[in-house]
């Protein structure tokens, strides 16, 4: 028997616990579907934790442990709640592997044209969100450029918070513009 399973979770873990509902919570604000336009379906509030579990491991890119450790972690445990809703869905057994490997290759996209976007000028970031949150949608003309503008500020509001705070859930997203 480790000690970890003697005395509980991990202190990772305990942050990672953390960390991922921070993100959830930041992805489930009302103002994303109200005033940003983004779809209030499964696959809408699937971009929405996407989009800010990649928030958070941007700031946790190149750092060593626990960084290193808690990015991996916070990784798998997004794709275990994955695993955990679609089976709560009523999705069966033989069916949740494949959606989970064809939701972790939409984050690997996500996560490539995300990066793409807040690199570049210009709309190349609006056009990302556009086409991944809004793509299966009929979105009002300026969502995808305010949801853009919106990414923006997080990442900004995240990279001035230093990243032992993140690595011990001891943070907040930015203001809702």
């Amino acid at each position: 028997m480790s000690l970890q399973s003697m005395f509980g979770r991990s202190k990772t873990q305990v942050a990672v616990d953390r960390i991922y509902q921070i993100a959830v919570d930041q992805a489930r604000t009302s103002d994303l579907y109200e005033k940003y336009g983004v779809p209030d379906t499964v696959d809408g509030r699937f971009e929405m934790v996407t989009l800010h579990i990649f928030l958070v491991l941007r700031r946790l890119k190149g750092a060593k442990s626990p960084g290193r450790d808690i990015s991996q972690a916070l990784f798998d445990y997004m794709f275990e709640d994955m695993d955990l809703s679609l089976r709560e869905m009523g999705a069966g057994d033989m069916g949740v592997g494949k959606r989970v490997k064809a939701m972790v290759q939409a984050f690997y996209g996500r996560v490539a044209s995300y990066e793409e976007g807040l690199a570049a000028k210009g709309d190349v970031l609006a056009k990302a969100i556009e086409r991944n949150v809004f793509g299966t949608v009929d979105a009002p003309g300026c969502a995808a450029a305010r949801l853009a503008e919106y990414v923006r500020i997080q990442d900004q509001a995240l990279s001035d918070i230093p990243r032992e705070q993140i690595e011990q859930a001891a943070f907040n997203y930015g203001p809702m513009t």
